[in-house]
């Protein structure tokens, strides 16, 4: 088992947010640290973000636990392999 990055890109945080949550505690023993990136303009919190998941597991659990949350629409999901 390596440590591998999960990047995330979210283009409806408050509509996606409860599917997300949904599928990252499926997957909670997997996941080590989550940091959320949300954008921000105009003083204002935009819709659009980004997630970082490092997580520990084999390389088959990574690329399962990425294809669950690219399901959510609007989810784009890229495991990167730092082994």
């Amino acid at each position: 088992m390596g440590y591998t990055l999960l990047v995330l890109r979210i283009n409806d945080r408050e509509g996606q947010a409860l599917e997300i949550q949904k599928t990252l505690t499926r997957h909670g023993c997997k996941i080590m640290t989550r940091l959320g990136l949300h954008d921000h303009g105009d003083g204002v919190c935009a819709s659009r973000g980004t997630m970082v998941l490092q997580l520990c597991c084999s390389p088959d659990e990574c690329e399962a636990v990425a294809a669950d949350l690219a399901k959510i629409d609007g989810v784009k999901a890229k495991v990167v392999d730092l082994d």
